[in-house]
């Protein structure tokens, strides 16, 4: 008694379509004359394969099938193949997928019995957090990937002055490769970390810093921070505004098309007192005498 057409393909009878042919393509390339070219029972194993999907895989004839099995496509002496030849007729895998089918697609190589075609795997992809210094001044970071059937270990490098939507490649990394072919390439795309006061823009940095109302209108000396050389001192001009910028040369990020550093702008934030002690009190309302101008006389 011929074998279930569904049991040689390894699916159950309400199997869907993608499910059978994902089974006819795995079964195809496991017991290919040219990936076992000496081995009678895997031959016979991909005649079976063909057989049955060029059943299954057609709805008509699966529906004869489902309803009156094997016996829907006997007749004559020995029997009419569901291929349209004799009992032994030959598979034309073209009537199954077109006549531009090629075997190549589907094992690797150029069909028939000729040797496999090695092809480099897929790509791969995967996204990554960095912290912001790392994004900044470059480093590496460890990620765990599976692109090989088992979790790795990897190490990325990250060079100065990526950005959120950075790409890294990582080559070899990816997919295996077909027939003998090389790897594919594992691509990492790059999400960085907010900082707790940097900001960015393009290869400079911006960094909020506040002072007092006596700073800004007498002058003052205040540190400023840095992105890797720590606090450093600079002149506050006296009458400065909240928002006023001061430019650090170089001390931004690396500018990764040029290699050439950004600045970083130190922005004036003026710091209004919450609440006054009387004799600040007097002082003020003292200077607001001495100074009766209105700044938005000449404005509105």
């Amino acid at each position: 008694m011929a074998e279930d057409y569904y049991q040689v393909l390894g699916v159950s009878r309400n199997a869907t379509e993608a499910e059978l042919k994902k089974a006819y393509r795995k079964l195809s390339r496991e017991n290919h004359p040219d990936v076992k070219p000496d081995d009678k029972a895997a031959s016979e194993k991909f005649k079976g394969v063909q057989e049955a999907y060029a059943v299954l895989g057609d709805q008509e004839k699966r529906q004869k099938y489902d309803r009156f099995g094997h016996s829907a496509f006997q007749g004559g002496r020995g029997g009419a193949s569901p291929f349209g030849g004799g009992a032994g007729g030959q598979v034309d895998l073209g009537d199954l997928f077109g006549n531009g089918f090629d075997l190549g697609d589907l094992f690797g190589g150029g069909g028939g019995r000729r040797a496999a075609r090695a092809r480099k795997g897929q790509d791969a992809e995967t996204t990554i957090d960095i912290p912001f210094n790392t994004a900044a001044q470059g480093g590496s970071y460890g990620l765990t990937v599976n692109t090989t059937g088992q979790p790795q270990q990897l190490t990325a490098r990250i060079p100065p002055g990526v950005d959120t939507g950075s790409v890294i490649r990582l080559a070899g990394q990816g997919h295996p490769g077909v027939g003998g072919g090389p790897n594919g390439d594992l691509m990492v795309k790059i999400r960085v970390a907010p900082h707790p006061y940097f900001r960015r823009d393009s290869s400079n940095l911006l960094v909020d810093v506040p002072i007092s109302l006596t700073e800004a209108a007498l002058g003052a000396k205040v540190d400023v921070p840095t992105l890797n050389e720590g606090l450093i001192t600079v002149t506050v001009p006296a009458g400065s505004a909240s928002g006023t910028r001061l430019r650090l040369r170089g001390k931004g990020i690396v500018n990764r098309k040029t290699n050439e550093p950004g600045d970083l702008y130190a922005i004036l934030q003026i710091v209004v007192p919450k609440s006054l002690d009387d004799r600040s009190r007097e002082l003020l309302e003292e200077f607001a005498e001495l100074h009766p101008e209105n700044l938005r006389e000449d404005r509105w």
